[in-house]
């Protein structure tokens, strides 16, 4: 444990500069532990740094395993074998170990399942069917890199406890569109294959990113993101959430029969991102409800819970942390 006042200078030297965060030091590259401080979570993280960078898919049962992760953002190249041009994908890979996942494959029959011709790699968007492919053949360290820093912010992402601060703190312009969903509830289910179907009718917008929550992961956070919005988080729900102050505006959804349809959840998000819905709006009473018309429904006031600051309740863990 570094102390950051009695080894303010050890902190400097190893590049240390966040308080409360957890580093892991392996070969020559330090990473970040940004995600929830709980013993499983931290873990399994330790477990995915220590994995090789690269998994290799060899076989029909790695390749179904490989494309049941619809949730994740990852990257398959097809090389000849541990060459120049897989070296360069290995080592791009450790500049994202753990948080994006990278695999390669030696194996023709593989390669020809997945579309891939040698040296090429595909590029998979969570939840999109269909790959991109990273232009140019043979790519350097830098090519993939550069693709994978603009690209990893996804149409539709999953918050995950091992990076959930790193993935709050990549906002769009000082808001999130969140969308509460469980995905074993059947309305909740239902709702993320409508949230799937609007990501890939605007998967080349580089103004969206929804980020899809499912209260079953995070049992401890539940409580004071229902105090904090106003919700009620055993049906789905989607909102724009302030980042900063956490003001935020829902769309109304209190029709206990029909789910929105994606083409009003378009509208919608179409009229947050031009800003005709925007929390400042909602000030007064700290949050609201938006119809798909566009009508704020007022929800009451905010009293104690004014202070969240950015949805999380990471200033109260942080807090507790520094007692």
């Amino acid at each position: 444990m570094v102390d950051a006042q009695k080894d303010a200078k050890v902190a400097r030297k190893l590049g240390l500069q966040e308080l409360g965060t957890l580093y892991v030091f392996k070969d020559d590259r330090v990473i970040e532990f940004d995600g929830e401080l709980s013993a499983d979570t931290l873990v399994e993280f330790l477990l995915d740094v220590l994995e090789d960078p690269v998994e290799l898919i060899s076989n029909a049962m790695e390749l179904r395993a490989f494309e049941r992760m619809e949730e994740d953002i990852r990257l398959i190249g097809y090389f000849k074998g541990a060459d120049s041009y897989y070296k360069s994908f290995q080592e791009a890979s450790e500049r994202f170990q753990p948080y994006i996942k990278f695999f390669a494959t030696f194996d023709k029959a593989v390669a020809k399942h997945l579309s891939l011709k040698m040296n090429e790699v595909n590029f998979y968007e969570p939840f999109m069917e269909e790959p991109a492919i990273l232009p140019g053949r043979p790519l350097s360290e830098m090519d993939i890199v550069e693709y994978v820093q603009q690209h990893r912010r996804a149409t539709l992402r999953k918050l995950r406890a091992e990076n959930m601060f790193e993935t709050w703190e990549d906002d769009m312009d000082g808001i999130h569109i969140v969308a509460f969903a469980e995905e074993e509830d059947p309305d909740g289910y239902e709702f993320l294959e409508i949230l799937k179907d609007v990501a890939r009718d605007n998967t080349n917008n580089p103004e969206l990113s929804i980020l899809w929550i499912d209260p079953d992961d995070f049992p401890l956070l539940t409580t004071y993101w229902e105090k904090t919005f106003r919700l009620d988080l055993f049906r789905p729900q989607i909102g724009v959430v302030n980042v900063t102050d956490a003001d935020s505006v829902w769309l109304d959804m209190s029709n206990d029969e029909d789910l929105p349809t994606a083409e009003e959840l378009e509208d919608w998000i179409e009229d947050v991102l031009s800003g005709k819905v925007n929390t400042e709006d909602d000030d007064d009473s700290g949050h609201g409800r938006e119809r798909a018309g566009g009508h704020a429904v007022e929800e009451g006031g905010y009293d104690e819970y004014d202070d969240a600051r950015d949805g999380y309740g990471r200033d109260e863990e942080e807090g507790d942390s520094e007692e």
